[in-house]
């Protein structure tokens, strides 16, 4: 981008050099690529605009986004700490239970072993019973004694073995018991703090994954973040050199525009020379009209006057005539015939009424289509609020004549946004640039670069652009068109509406 736009520097530069041998319609027409390229400019520069503003706003959301994902890692990081916490409670829960289980184990193998000792024991003494044919008989015991003490003596062994045999089942029962039991808890223990672990190893698990994914997205979003900044950067890059060509290609253009409006101001000084020039020899041809109707006039009168004094002396030579007659008859006695005569005496060709050209109108403009005039210069209202409208506009049908207001050079003939099919002519009136707009036209009857006389037809009325109905929207620029109000002045003050 930033090398098309120094080619296109490069290339208006060299084409404005080329312009000072090109002809006229080529200057006018360098005018109009001039403008062309200034549009694109602003348009590259609207668009390039909205990318910046779209990245920026991309960018914006990436840190909010950015923002709640770190403060979602955070809470997750709390989180992985107190789950690791846990486990480590637990952990050391588990440590001193299998430590406990190792006591208990030490205890269960002291157990088996007094369970195992009394089997033995057990066992010896069913292997005895076996052996003496059944069982003891303890009443044969006590009745074998040889006196009463001996009685007494074997009466209490007799209830010691008993109670021996008794007591070593009861603790057999007990001792098988209690390791049941010991086994029975320390597995249900164990069994329980391993499902605990596991289940915060699983929630750790799951957290690690969590913060992994959002670490993940982090990366991501930083990434995307740089690859914004440096997409806004290039954009912002462009942006500048595009500026830098529309800032060129405006003065380009105001220069084209007043060497437009100078080679106008000469033509137009030319056409007024010309006229002088045309008035004087149809001034000194109406003089030499004049004097050779003078002449024929004096030589017509001069006829007339010969004819009239020949006349009169023929009448003076007839009235001797008739004068001799008399007297010569009233010698004769003869009564004389009063004669009379009359000579009418031929008017003076009137001279002829010199002809009276039209004179010209005091601003140099003439309207430039008939029709309705229904909307002012100004502010004004047409349902999207206020705004300036900077010229006037003339209603009539559609292909009605729109004709050049003054003698001019077509600066622009095309479409213009809103404008529609718009017209523009450069204008040199007295020494003063002028630039007039004639827009949402229905057809364009000129091309870039053409002389028009004022008068001349170079379009038709019609809706194109942002319009209402077939009008004509007609504008007058002290100055040349630069697109703004600045220059705009009111058509009424200068033609007729």
């Amino acid at each position: 981008m930033k090398l098309k736009s120094k080619w296109m520097l490069s290339g208006i530069s060299s084409v404005l050099a080329l312009t000072i041998f090109l002809p006229t319609a080529a200057n006018a027409d360098k005018l109009s690529e001039l403008e062309q390229q200034k549009r694109e400019a602003q348009q590259q520069q609207s668009e390039l605009n909205s990318g910046i503003n779209e990245k920026s706003e991309k960018m914006t959301q990436n840190a909010s986004t950015l923002e709640e994902l770190s403060k979602k890692i955070d809470k997750l990081n709390t989180k992985i700490q107190d789950t690791e916490t846990k486990i480590n409670d637990v952990q050391s829960k588990i440590d001193q239970t299998v430590a406990e289980i190792d006591e208990l184990r030490k205890s269960i193998v002291e157990l088996e072993r007094k369970i195992a000792e009394r089997e033995e024991l057990l066992q010896e003494r069913a292997r005895a019973i076996q052996l003496s044919g059944g069982s003891v008989d303890y009443v044969d015991v006590l009745l074998g004694a040889n006196n009463f003490g001996d009685f007494i003596d074997r009466f209490s062994a007799v209830n010691t073995l008993i109670e021996a045999d008794r007591d070593i089942m009861r603790e057999q029962a007990e001792d098988k018991k209690l390791l049941a039991e010991q086994k029975a808890a320390v597995e249900t223990k164990l069994a329980e703090q391993e499902d605990r672990r596991a289940e915060l190893v699983g929630l750790k698990s799951s957290l690690d994954s969590q913060k992994q994914e959002q670490a993940g997205l982090v990366k991501e979003l930083e990434a995307e973040q740089q690859r914004l900044q440096e997409e806004k950067a290039t954009l912002e890059e462009q942006r500048n050199d595009s500026i830098e060509v529309s800032s060129k290609l405006e003065k380009e253009i105001a220069q084209e525009q007043e060497r437009l409006a100078e080679i106008a101001r000469k033509a137009e000084e030319e056409r007024q020379r010309k006229l002088a020039a045309e008035r004087k020899a149809a001034q000194e041809r109406a003089a030499a009209e004049r004097a050779e109707a003078e002449r024929k006039a004096a030589a017509e009168i001069a006829a007339a006057q010969n004819e009239a004094d020949r006349k009169a002396a023929e009448r003076r030579a007839a009235e001797e005539r008739a004068a001799a007659q008399k007297k010569e008859a009233s010698s004769n006695s003869v009564t004389p015939a009063s004669a009379s005569s009359s000579a009418n005496s031929p008017a003076p060709a009137a001279a002829p009424a010199a002809t009276v050209a039209p004179a010209a109108s005091s601003s140099g403009f003439i309207t430039p289509a008939s029709g309705r005039y229904t909307s002012k210069f100004g502010w004004r209202n047409i349902g999207a609020g206020q705004e300036f409208h900077q010229g006037v506009d003339i209603a009539n049908g559609v292909g009605t004549t729109i004709m050049a207001s003054a003698s001019g050079y077509v600066s622009f003939a095309g479409s213009m946004g809103g404008y529609g099919n718009v017209i523009i002519l450069t204008h040199s009136i007295n020494g003063q640039t002028h630039a007039t707009v004639y827009a949402h036209l229905s057809s364009i009857g000129v091309s870039k670069g053409q002389a028009v006389s004022q008068g001349q037809r170079i379009g038709g009325m019609g809706n194109t652009g942002r319009s209402f109905g077939s009008h004509l929207h007609f504008e007058i620029h002290v100055g040349p068109w630069n697109g703004s109000r600045s220059n705009a002045v009111n058509p009424a003050s200068y033609v007729s509406l």
